[in-house]
């Protein structure tokens, strides 16, 4: 993580990825597919956009 690093919202990954449902997110999680979250003291997850980014990188095939 680095100092210019944030926290995205559940909305704010969905979009990133394209605009994938909220339902297939947290199936992904489920099958522990997703990239790692933090939850919040309120139960809301967050997701560092650094660790995003590796999940999106870890997810490249060779072409």
């Amino acid at each position: 993580m680095t100092r210019r690093d944030e926290l995205l919202t559940v909305p704010q990954v969905l979009a990133e990825l394209g605009g994938i449902s909220r339902r297939t997110f947290y199936r992904w999680r489920e099958l522990g597919r997703a990239p790692i979250c933090v939850q919040l003291p309120n139960l809301e997850l967050r997701v560092w956009r650094s660790d995003l980014m590796t999940w999106l990188d870890s997810r490249r095939e060779a072409a």
